[in-house]
């Protein structure tokens, strides 16, 4: 049908809505306003795809099958043409064409003409096509369910200002199906990586949300209070902790999918509050976690887009062929070729290359540190196809294995995909007397500044004098890897409500 444009300019919004909440106080009187009693029996998407075929399902054959159909759904579009009338109206499923004649539908069809796009109504009536090929909905019965007070955006410009489809995204997804698509494909992709986990034997598990310790990551936490306890609480940073003491009992392949709480910047891959994947088996190496989340990745792109091949963020990348691995020491001297095999364990040699590279460090960095601020400026956006990054430093790694072979290093990774960090594992340090100094080492880095260090975590400490199997750890950012499987290139675009100021008069 030629749809007819939701309402706009000259007419003011405020004007709009008095007129609107005008109709609504006529229906209240009436006794009539918001019923409840209108039951759906299909789908306007599980219409359009049965009858899809429309040489076979003519305006014949569908008048002869003698169907009667209920649906329901938001007025998108109306087109008054006198005794008959056009309109479009959709649910969760798509959208589908009313057929409506003042013959058939009495006192509703006159009603009808007063309503508004955006009004959420019920029809009922049998199926048909109309000369331009629409499937169709014949009505014999139409009601109001919901009277909507606020005017859609124009179909023409929608929601143009970005900032108003995060804060309204519940107009966002009403008026944008690119918006719906996003997050009918999220819940897809997680449902994917939960059933590739439960098919391998991993056991889904629920951790605490709320620490006495943050531990887990080295971020800032966000602080908290239980008043019946006197107790200052934390957010979690990450559940790693909590699961890794499931490993210490018995629990030997387990993983959660859940939020973490970060206090930090806002930006186009940040946000507070974000969901992810941790995930610990054990006996396993970082070797054999790389290969897992590799496989895992490349699966659900196949299960949830049926290709390996992805656009973001103007980059086309390929998930099929191996991932690559990459030494963090030996790409940072393939993007500095100043920088020597030597230089690289040097913290002189290292802050003197940050100075010529311009980048600012605290006196209290060390070697490992130094490295991985050079590997952030000047080598993490080039990593365009996917890539491991291994041999992370112990210094910025307090909680992986440190190297049997190579003193200063441990057995870590990290996978970035367009320069954009996805995942994260290690072979676990299960040595309790290692993992004490190391989180004594961060208690003095926070004392130092540091406020993003560790706290020492004693009953962790205790968990691990009663032994941990050998363990790898993955953590996988989901809100990235919707990103990348979208082709998202912003972080908003993948939460249904992110972070934002709140606008003057919302009260939060």
């Amino acid at each position: 049908m030629t749809e007819s444009t939701p309402d706009t300019p000259p007419h003011d919004e405020n004007s709009l809505i008095a007129e609107r909440r005008g109709k609504l106080k006529a229906l209240r009187e009436q006794g009539i306003a918001f019923p409840n009693d209108f039951r759906r029996e299909q789908f306007a998407g599980e219409l359009q795809a049965e009858f899809a075929d429309a040489e076979r399902w003519t305006a014949e054959a569908l008048e002869g099958l003698d169907r009667r159909v209920a649906v329901a759904g938001r007025l998108m579009a109306k087109r008054v043409m006198g005794k008959a009338s056009f309109a479009q109206i959709q649910d969760e499923s798509g959208r589908i064409q009313l057929f409506l004649q003042a013959n058939a539908l009495g006192d509703a069809y006159a009603a009808f003409k007063g309503w508004d796009v955006g009004d959420i109504v019920g029809v009922e009536g049998e199926l048909t096509r109309t000369r331009t090929g629409e499937l169709s909905v014949k009505a014999t019965a139409l009601r109001l369910l919901t009277k909507s007070l606020r005017p859609l955006p124009d179909k023409w410009h929608g929601l143009a200002d970005v900032e108003q489809r995060y804060r309204h995204r519940y107009v966002d997804l009403i008026v944008t199906p690119e918006a719906r698509e996003v997050f009918v494909k999220r819940s897809k992709i997680i449902r994917a990586i939960r059933a590739w986990l439960d098919a391998r034997g991993f056991l889904e598990v629920e951790t605490p949300m709320m620490h006495y310790i943050p531990g887990g990551a080295t971020a800032r936490p966000f602080v908290t209070h239980h008043n019946a306890l006197d107790l200052q609480l934390y957010l979690r940073v990450a559940p790693e902790l909590y699961l890794k003491r499931l490993v210490v009992g018995g629990l030997e392949r387990v993983y959660e999918i859940n939020r973490n709480f970060r206090n930090e910047g806002v930006s186009t891959r940040h946000n507070p509050e974000f969901t992810m994947l941790e995930l610990y088996e054990a006996y396993a190496t970082y070797h054999e976690v790389m290969d897992l989340t590799e496989n895992v990745i490349r699966d659900t792109a196949r299960t949830v887009l049926g290709t390996t091949e992805v656009e973001w963020d103007g980059a086309k990348i390929d998930l099929g062929p191996k991932f690559r691995r990459w030494r963090m020491d030996e790409a940072v001297r393939h993007h500095n070729p100043e920088i020597s095999v030597a230089d690289c364990t040097d913290r002189d040699a290292l802050a003197w290359h940050c100075e010529r590279l311009k980048i600012k460090v605290k006196p209290s960095y060390g070697w490992g540190k130094l490295l991985l601020e050079i590997f952030e400026a000047t080598v993490e956006h080039t990593l365009v196809q996917p890539t491991f990054v291994t041999a992370h430093p112990v210094e910025v790694s307090p909680l992986a294995r440190a190297s049997d072979c190579e003193p200063g290093y441990t057995d870590r990774f990290e996978l970035f995909v367009n320069g954009k960090e996805i995942a994260n594992g290690f072979s676990e340090l299960n040595d309790p007397e290692d993992q004490a100094a190391r989180f004594r080492a961060q208690v003095e880095a926070k004392a130092g500044g540091d406020d993003e260090a560790m706290h020492y975590d004693a009953d962790y400490i205790r968990a691990l004098e009663y032994g941990m199997a050998p363990t790898g750890g993955l953590g996988i950012g989901i809100d990235r890897l919707v990103m990348l499987l979208t082709g998202a290139t912003s972080i908003r675009d993948v939460l249904l409500f992110p972070y934002m100021r709140p606008e003057a008069g919302d009260g939060g």
